[in-house]
C-alpha cells in the first residue's frame, strides 16, 4: 500500500451503515477494527460484513470490540464515525478521539447532515477533519463525499480521496460545508418538486417515480446533470429553463403531503407503511430487488469505477 495512506482504519458504530462502510474499507485492503458496544448489534454487523467480504473473496474480516479502549491505537491512519445522529454525541467523541488518536490520523464523521465544522467546533484537530459520507448501501453506491469545513487541510483531503479510491468508491471533493453537501442537495431539490407535484394533484407517486427511473434518471447512469445537458445542447436546456424556472417549488418547509405522512408515523419501510403499505414479506423482496438492480449497475460502471487492489487485506 502507499505508506501515504491509512492502513489501519477505525470505524466506530456498528449498525448498518457502519458496518457496510467496514466492508467498503476493508475491500481496499486496509485493516478494520469496528467498535459497537451493543453486543446485538456487533454479531449482526460481523455476520454483514463477513458475507459480504466472503462474496468479494476478501474471507479477512475486520476486529470487532466493543470500547474505545480496546482499539489498538497506534497505527491507525483513519476513524470514520458512523453513530447516532446527534451533534453533542458527535461532539464528545470526537473531543476523546484528540486523546486517543494519533496525532497524524484522519478523523471522519458519516453525518448525513451535521457540518464538520460544527462537529469539529473548539478542537485542536479541526485541520485533519473531514465528512466522510457514504451512501446506503454504502458497499453498493460507489460515491462518497469528501466534505471539507474551513480549517480542513487540503493535503489531508487529497489523502482521504486517494483512500476511497483504493477502496473503489468514487469520491467528490465538497470545498464548502454546506447544509447537505453536494449529493443531498441535489437529491432534496429533486424530492422537494416531486412531492410538491403530488401536493398539487399533477401526479400519481407512481408516476412521478416512473418519470424518473425510466426518463430522464435512466440517463443519469451514463451522465450526470451537466454532461446531459452538453449531449442535449446548453442553448435548448437555458430555453427550457427560462420557461420552467419560475413555476419551480421554492417551498422553505416540506410538503403537506410528506408532513401528514410522517405525522401519522408512515415513515416508510421500517415503519411498516409508507405511501405503501409494506408488510414484511413485500418490504424483504423490495430490498432484494434494489440491491440486485443495483448490482446490476455496478456492473455496467465497472470500467468506470476505480479498480480494487488485486490482493486481499490480511490480519495484522
Amino acid at each position: 500500500m502507499n505508506p501515504a495512506l491509512p492502513a489501519h482504519a477505525v470505524v466506530i458504530g456498528g449498525g448498518t451503515m457502519g458496518a457496510d462502510v467496514a466492508v467498503v474499507l476493508a475491500r481496499g485492503g486496509l485493516h478494520v477494527t469496528v467498535v459497537e458496544r451493543a453486543a446485538a448489534q456487533s454479531e449482526r454487523a460481523a455476520q454483514r460484513i463477513g458475507r459480504e467480504l466472503a462474496a468479494l473473496g476478501r474471507p479477512h474480516s475486520p476486529r470487532l470490540v466493543a470500547s474505545l479502549e480496546q482499539v489498538e491505537w497506534s497505527g491507525v491512519g483513519l476513524v470514520v464515525e458512523c453513530i447516532v445522529e446527534q451533534l453533542d454525541a458527535k461532539q464528545q467523541l470526537f473531543a476523546e478521539l484528540v486523546r486517543r488518536a494519533p496525532p497524524d490520523a484522519l478523523l471522519t464523521s458519516n453525518s448525513s447532515g451535521l457540518p464538520i465544522s460544527q462537529i469539529a467546533q473548539g478542537l485542536p484537530t479541526q485541520a485533519r477533519m473531514f465528512g466522510l459520507h457514504f451512501f446506503m448501501p454504502a458497499h453498493l453506491v460507489p460515491l462518497v463525499e469528501v466534505v471539507m469545513g474551513p480549517a480542513s487541510d487540503e493535503a489531508g483531503a487529497q489523502r482521504l480521496m486517494a483512500t476511497m479510491r483504493r477502496c473503489a468508491s468514487v469520491p467528490v471533493l465538497v470545498r464548502k460545508d454546506r447544509p447537505g453537501f453536494l449529493a443531498n442537495r441535489l437529491q432534496h431539490a429533486l424530492a422537494r418538486e416531486a412531492f410538491a407535484l403530488l401536493d398539487d394533484g399533477v401526479a400519481s407517486a407512481e408516476d412521478i417515480d416512473a418519470a424518473v427511473r425510466f426518463g430522464f434518471g435512466f440517463r443519469f447512469l451514463a451522465a450526470g446533470p451537466v454532461l446531459q445537458r452538453e449531449h442535449a445542447g446548453l442553448d435548448i436546456h437555458c430555453a427550457a429553463a427560462a420557461t420552467i424556472y419560475p413555476s419551480l417549488c421554492n417551498d422553505s418547509q416540506p410538503a403537506r403531503v410528506l408532513r401528514e405522512q410522517v405525522a401519522a408515523g408512515r415513515v416508510g419501510m421500517k415503519a411498516g407503511a409508507g405511501f405503501t403499505d409494506w408488510p414484511d414479506e413485500r418490504r424483504d423482496a423490495e430490498r432484494a430487488r434494489y440491491d440486485r438492480l443495483l448490482r446490476a449497475g455496478l456492473d455496467l460502471l465497472r470500467d468506470e469505477l476505480p479498480p480494487l487492489p488485486s490482493s486481499p487485506a490480511s490480519p495484522p
